[in-house]
């Protein structure tokens, strides 16, 4: 029998696990990538050591999409976090569970087990092309941009695997949705998430305090009250902590136009505590000293209390303990969509059916990050990433088979 060929566009995550799957089933299966190397999204990832997964119970991992969690709940399923572990093991790369619960290469890098999958699908059949840049349909073929001018080729089944529009530099940059759209694909505006957000700093406290991080704080907003470590920006605030609410503040904004994220600067202590060891205090002493001997307050937490409350110096015991178990930092917007490390948005769950194939497009499947939803940083988005990819490739193997 010939051997179906599968057109796999993005060589990301989702897409290279998908080319996995389909070249095990003995398709003929090419990897078409805009940028002159695969998966440069995920390198980047991994210069931070590459949080692979979650080791968290899984049924609370799989709740951390939100909307989007019962769609994609049957390819998580099938490939959880622990299927990622023993995946990434079998390609040589160790895992191990880190203090918060996520997971990472024993190596903290991405790039060898990026190069022993590369070697692995070569080993399968798979054929990989880069500096392809897809442009289209042309009737039922697709059509690319190359170095050698325009190609066109013609496939038996595609799986889109482009990305959604954040870190535009790496190859996400959203130039599919036009093509998609034309031809009758329901596709959702894209916004940042994942994402810092701009605060109206005074400039003394910008230029002595960008890049300093504030560590071992909670933030509290209608996500929840989290503990964690956050940095501020020369434009406003960022890091995990921030990410961890970045989805609620963002549509907090939209929706009434200010958002406050609420820290709590001394976890460790209440506010009754707080309060009679503040009290405590020489009067006559500095502000400076009254807060690093009565709250443990110093350097940055110290300097971000004065700037949101000015005159925090003023005031009595009780209203200063508040203060700091509770600093309210308006934000008052998103930082662009290019810095964020992820984006919602993208098309639409209703245009897609079961099996990650599009409704207006029989044949055409999507996956990862392309399609409308989010998840923290943690390890979420990449597994999901996996899963879709190894989803929509059984689709694909399936609608071939008949």
């Amino acid at each position: 029998m010939k051997r179906s060929e599968i057109a796999i566009i993005g060589g990301g995550p989702s897409g290279l696990m998908a080319a996995e799957i389909l070249s095990l089933q003995d398709h003929s299966v090419t990897v078409y990538d805009s940028m002159p190397t695969v998966a440069r999204k995920f390198l980047l990832a991994g210069k931070s050591g590459l949080n692979i997964t979650h080791s968290e119970d899984f049924q609370q991992f799989a709740d951390r999409f939100g909307e989007a969690s019962k769609a994609m709940r049957s390819a998580l399923d099938a490939f959880t976090p622990a299927d990622v572990r023993a995946w990434a093991d079998d390609l040589g790369t160790e895992t191990f569970v880190g203090s918060s619960g996520r997971v990472f290469p024993k190596a903290m890098k991405a790039s060898p087990l990026l190069r022993a999958w590369i070697k692995r699908l070569e080993a399968q059949g798979v054929r990989i092309l880069t500096r392809h840049r897809w442009t289209g349909f042309d009737g039922s073929a697709l059509t690319f941009d190359t170095p050698d001018g325009r190609k066109i080729v013609h496939c038996d089944a595609v799986l889109l695997a482009l990305g959604g529009a954040s870190y535009p530099r790496l190859g996400s940059n959203a130039s599919w949705l036009e093509a998609l759209k034309e031809v009758g694909v329901e596709i959702a505006d894209f916004r940042p998430a994942n994402c810092g957000f701009d605060v109206a700093w005074s400039d003394p406290f910008r230029e002595r305090f960008a890049g300093e991080a504030l560590k071992s704080v909670t933030a509290t907003s209608n996500a929840g009250t989290i503990p964690g470590e956050f940095v501020i920006s020369r434009h406003g605030i960022e890091g995990s902590l921030v990410y961890a609410h970045a989805a609620e503040l963002r549509d907090r904004l939209e929706a009434d136009g200010s958002a406050v994220l609420t820290i709590d600067l001394a976890p460790g202590r209440t506010g009754e505590r707080l309060a009679k060891d503040l009290a405590r205090q020489d009067g006559k002493a500095s502000f400076s000293n009254r807060l690093r001997k009565g709250a443990g307050l110093e350097g940055v937490k110290s300097a971000l209390l004065r700037e949101i409350a000015p005159d925090a110096s003023r005031a009595d015991p009780k209203a200063l303990a508040d203060l700091i178990k509770a600093l309210p930092i308006t934000v008052l917007r998103t930082r662009p969509i290019a810095e964020a490390i992820s984006s919602a948005g993208g098309v639409r769950w209703s245009a897609v059916d079961e099996t990650y194939m599009l409704k207006a497009l029989p044949g055409v499947f999507v996956a990862g990050e392309m399609i409308d939803w989010e998840a923290p940083t943690g390890g979420y988005l990449l597994t999901a990433c996996f899963a879709m990819g190894r989803a929509a490739a059984r689709g694909i193997d399936a609608w071939l088979r008949r």
